[in-house]
């Protein structure tokens, strides 16, 4: 993990949510929903902080419940959080040469999942129940179905257009 992606954990507010929370075992996921609200993903000193101060729990049962579940991500997300479908009616229809051209077009190489810049993050997902519409991509909760690889570099190069 590069330095600058690494937050300074900011205990108050951990606090702030362990409270609204009534710091209990229970609410564990939703702890975590809103921790990562915060800051984008899961930082391993949020959840060992949340482990040592929720009675019941330890650091290793918050990294379980944290890896368990794949709506948490234990990595900083990009400003635009692109999901590609890989289920079945996707992937027929051409979504793995759709995640090759966004691989490219944003230069991720070697499994790097986020670009150096952080504005981008993309992961790959089994389905986003659009299988109508596939091969579908959604970046920031917003559909765009039937991708190919042409029409997904223009929606990139807009979005890149956008942040310059």
């Amino acid at each position: 993990m590069s330095v600058e992606n690494h937050h300074k954990i900011n205990t108050s507010k951990l606090d702030e949510i362990l409270a609204s929370y009534d710091y209990k075992k229970s609410n564990l996921i939703a702890i975590l929903q809103k921790i990562q609200e915060v800051y984008k993903y899961l930082p391993e000193d949020a959840m060992i902080y949340v482990g040592t101060k929720i009675e019941g729990l330890s650091p290793a049962t918050v990294f379980g419940v944290a890896t368990f579940y794949a709506q948490f991500s234990l990595e900083p997300k990009g400003k635009y959080e692109i999901k590609v479908c890989d289920g079945t009616a996707c992937h027929v229809r051409g979504s793995m040469p759709v995640l090759n051209a966004i691989k490219s077009k944003l230069e991720l190489k070697d499994g790097a999942m986020t670009t150096e810049d952080g504005m981008f993050s993309l992961e790959t997902v089994s389905c986003l129940g659009a299988c109508g519409l596939a091969p579908v991509v959604v970046i920031n909760d917003k559909v765009y179905p039937q991708m190919t690889s042409d029409a997904i570099n223009i929606v990139l190069d807009t979005l890149l257009k956008e942040e310059r």
